[in-house]
């Protein structure tokens, strides 16, 4: 069943591999290789709800597999940040919401190591001040525009 569903993927027959998929989830419910096919295929289709479900159901049986975290992670942010675009371009990302997705932020940057995601712009060094090529006379700071007539 599994090779079917195999050669149905590779063929670009998804569904069909989906649907062999599911049987050999239910033929051998211990196994996490279904699963961890179905969250794959999932995933690559932009179907990032149902990848993570199926990504649960590979940590059921394997809580220390790294690809179901993965897939859990990045589907999850995924869907996250098209929710808040949509919030933001409703105008609707504003008081407890708009304060909770700042935290989450701040959570995932520490998590990610980077204390801010995109650095200020450096600040450009001082010119040193100009030196004066000539001397001035009197007269040019004198409002008068006839003195240097004189």
């Amino acid at each position: 069943m599994m090779s079917k569903a195999a050669q149905a993927a590779s063929s670009g027959s998804n569904e069909a591999a989906l649907g062999l998929w599911q049987q050999a989830a239910t033929a051998f419910p211990a196994d996490k290789q279904p699963w961890v096919r179905m969250a794959q295929t999932r995933y690559e289709a932009g179907q990032y709800g149902e990848a993570i479900l199926n990504a649960q159901e590979v940590l059921v049986r394997d809580p220390a597999d790294k690809l179901a975290n993965s897939v859990i992670a990045i589907s999850g942010l995924r869907l996250s940040t098209r929710a808040l675009a949509d919030l933001s371009r409703q105008n609707n990302l504003s008081g407890p919401l708009r304060a909770e997705s700042q935290d989450l932020a701040k959570l995932l940057r520490e998590s990610l190591g980077e204390s801010v995601l995109v650095p200020p712009p450096e600040k450009a060094p001082a010119r040193p001040p100009r030196k004066q090529t000539g001397k001035r006379t009197a007269d040019e700071g004198s409002a008068n525009p006839f003195n240097a007539l004189k």
